[in-house]
């Protein structure tokens, strides 16, 4: 019998994750969507909505809606680009920190777990691999390298 193929195995992967993180998010009001935006502002505010749905895999359209919606639940805030009229700026207010934090918590958790069998530095050899993985085919990180 052949060996599973790599793409299989990370496609189930990240379905598993997908579904696991959004269940875990989700007692704190957020879906997976928003948990992953929150994480992107946290790292790159502000954003405009074409860059935050660039950088957090979602459409233009789908992440005007979700502003939207953080924005009403206080987690963003929008304001008017300083250098640029026409272009809109959304931060994480501290209400959308605190709320990220908690998500966090949940999401280490759920990590320590699928890597419970793993030593530290197998941990730390697991994310380099998947960081190359994901440089070899262009798909860049939130955070630096």
């Amino acid at each position: 019998m052949p060996p599973v193929r790599v793409a299989y195995l990370i496609g189930r992967l990240d379905r598993a994750l997908r579904k696991h993180i959004g269940d875990a998010v989700r007692p704190l009001g957020l879906t997976m969507q928003q948990y992953t935006a929150l994480s992107v502002l946290a790292k790159r505010s502000p954003l405009s909505n074409a860059q935050l749905a660039d950088k957090s895999l979602v459409s233009p359209q789908a992440a005007n809606e979700m502003v939207k919606v953080m924005e009403q639940k206080g987690l963003v805030e929008r304001e008017p680009d300083p250098n640029h009229g026409r272009i809109i700026l959304i931060n994480l207010t501290q209400e959308g920190r605190r709320i990220l934090a908690e998500c966090d918590q949940a999401t280490l958790a759920l990590e320590d777990c699928m890597m419970e069998d793993m030593s530290h530095s197998q941990r730390l050899s697991f994310q380099h691999h998947l960081k190359a993985s994901l440089k070899a085919l262009g798909a860049g990180l939130i955070e630096a390298d």
